[in-house]
């Protein structure tokens, strides 16, 4: 395992971070086996592990804090706010109103006195980012938070917030957490190049596609139990698969490239990916999101792959540098195209016409 300063903070983190977004009713509701799970990656060398209040409801947290208990000081701990919590309004979002209940939620759930990286999970286009870098700033001279994040902003999102905070004397954001894949490589452009150019980590996550860089969807063959186009998987994976085509022939087709390309470069499918997620210089650490040990155990063993310039670039005659495949989803779009935001009210064109 090796390690990298995140962003430009003093801090060392793993190349591998322990995402623990299968651990709970979403995924793996066994406690025990997701406890061994982080002992597992902690002894491995990881010192990095991310979660958020909304994996499995809350659950997540839990099943970290328990897990991490008595290792607590060996752990940079990260986790994520934004999505509704319960379905009271007022429970989601960048309001300092729901930051300041959140942070007190993930904390007695993770059971510690701080989090070390506090992320915004999306961009709160109903809050005055302003407000929200406000809120976080607090907390972080309350000592309840180190060090700030955002995830799946956009380039001009992630300079807009630079600015902001700049502007206002407020801590800023030290890392960005993308989705980021050989399937999902529009970041590439421009996000990923704001980031390295205002000092930013970069923790990506999804590096194996949602799975299909493992090469277990293949052309023809009924995906696998559990999974998340199998119809069997939990109904959150479901409702999140309708956004991709299972049967898309263009995802097929890059699969079964990329696995000639793994196997003459003597990888697995799954090494592949992951090894050109961490070759991207702007990268900091890759999340992995193990659901069974025998998973983890096999991401690990991925910690110290590199590739070589003729497998990257037979990796970019696949899917070419700044491209995504079809159905990809960066959730960092903005509603300026949605119809009610690009045309005139009635009452604004009458005033425009005098």
């Amino acid at each position: 395992m090796q390690y990298r300063k995140l962003g430009r903070t003093g801090v060392e983190v793993s190349t591998q971070c322990l995402g623990a977004m299968m651990f709970g009713d979403v995924g793996n509701p066994d406690y025990d086996e997701c406890e061994r799970m982080v002992h597992r990656a902690l002894d491995a060398g990881i010192n990095f592990i991310d979660t958020a209040d909304m994996y499995s409801a809350g659950e997540s947290e839990r099943f970290v804090g328990r897990a991490i208990k008595d290792r607590r000081d060996e752990v940079v701990l990260a986790t994520k706010f934004f999505f509704p919590s319960g379905e009271d309004r007022n429970r989601r979002g960048g309001s300092r109103r729901w930051i300041v209940q959140a942070v007190e939620d993930s904390l007695r759930r993770l059971g510690t006195d701080h989090i070390d990286l506090y992320q915004m999970h999306r961009r709160d286009w109903d809050t005055d980012l302003e407000e929200t870098l406000d809120a976080l700033t607090d907390l972080v001279r309350q000592g309840k938070v180190l060090y700030l994040g955002s995830s799946c902003y956009s380039a001009d999102q992630i300079v807009e917030a630079q600015w902001a905070a700049q502007r206002r004397g407020t801590a800023r954001f030290v890392c960005e957490q993308p989705q980021y894949s050989i399937f999902a490589r529009s970041v590439e452009e421009f996000m990923l190049p704001a980031a390295r150019r205002h000092g930013m980590g970069v923790i990506p996550w999804s590096p194996l596609a949602g799975g299909w860089l493992t090469g277990k969807y293949r052309r023809g063959e009924q995906a696998p139990a559990g999974s998340r186009f199998s119809g069997t998987s939990h109904p959150a994976w479901e409702r999140r698969a309708v956004d991709v085509d299972p049967n898309s022939p263009a995802r097929y087709d890059a699969v079964e490239r990329l696995a000639k390309i793994a196997e003459n470069a003597g990888l697995s499918l799954t090494h592949l990916a992951l090894g050109f997620v961490a070759e991207h210089p702007a990268v900091t650490s890759t999340i992995i999101g193990p659901k069974t040990m025998e998973q983890l155990d096999d991401l690990l063993a991925a910690a110290d792959v590199r590739l070589d310039t003729a497998v990257l670039d037979a990796i970019d005659e696949v899917v070419p540098p700044g491209t995504d495949v079809a159905g990809i989803d960066h959730g960092s779009g903005t509603r300026a195209l949605n119809p009610e935001n690009r045309r005139r009210s009635s009452a604004d064109h009458l005033s425009a016409m005098g």
